[in-house]
């Protein structure tokens, strides 16, 4: 599973010109699935973006989780996170998982997100055309990976 995150002031994701997702403050998650990954794998993903210290405390040092800050999460399925580059020009995603697994697994990621930071979390649409707007503070830009052991 990859998921690159962005610290936000704020971020919107449209679908065919109508918003479906926005936040405030908090993090902006693109988010790849691997043919391999499963619920075990987006929990512990989850955990450790909820309680990451990428928030700045009265000192300016990055020391403060999204729970918090009391922060939003936006939560967009990305699967060109899993596009192998190393031959030719036009990238292949055969790294990322097929559309049925990797829904499901989003879905679930979602759930576990709220559930770690004890409110809902803003979604794009699986699958969509969607045009994402956001608004970085930093930036602050940090890839994930977890991989099975």
């Amino acid at each position: 599973m990859r998921v690159t995150l962005q610290r936000v002031k704020s971020a919107q994701v449209t679908v065919a010109g109508q918003e479906i997702g926005a936040i405030q403050q908090g993090l902006l998650l693109f988010v790849g699935i691997a043919p391999d990954d499963d619920a075990i794998i987006v929990r512990k993903m989850a955990q450790k973006i909820v309680k990451m210290r990428i928030f700045e405390d009265t000192d300016g040092k990055m020391n403060l989780s999204l729970a918090q800050i009391n922060g939003h999460i936006l939560s967009i399925s990305q699967f060109t996170l899993y596009a192998d580059t190393r031959k030719g020009n036009r990238p292949s995603f055969q790294d990322a998982a097929q559309p049925a697994l990797a829904e499901q697994l989003y879905q679930e990621f979602n759930r576990a997100l709220t559930n770690e930071l004890g409110q809902p979390v803003a979604t794009g649409e699986f699958g969509a055309d969607m045009q994402i707007t956001a608004v970085n503070d930093g930036p602050v830009t940090i890839n994930l990976e977890l991989p099975h052991a």
